[in-house]
């Protein structure tokens, strides 16, 4: 008797990050939170999906906030520039 060999589990969840990849968008990640919001709030999905759609929901918060912040850094910097002329 041979054992099927088990397969490792993958995570479907986008890792891709504003400053690796350059189609990502600031305003498709928040249509898509907020898309994820509206059905996790009709309460339709199985629990299952919920857990996997909030999941991947806090990856793309935590991107935005990167995004956010390195572009506020980047007007801090162009305001002190400013400043300095």
């Amino acid at each position: 008797m041979t054992k099927a060999a088990k397969t490792p589990k993958t995570t479907s969840l986008e890792t891709s990050s504003p400053e690796t990849d350059v189609t990502w968008s600031y305003e498709a990640t928040v249509a898509k939170i907020e898309a994820t919001v509206t059905r996790l709030e009709q309460g339709e999905l199985p629990l299952a999906a919920v857990f996997e759609e909030f999941e991947q929901a806090v990856v793309d918060l935590q991107q935005c906030e990167s995004f956010l912040q390195a572009r506020q850094e980047q007007v801090d910097l162009l305001i002190e520039t400013l400043g300095d002329g």
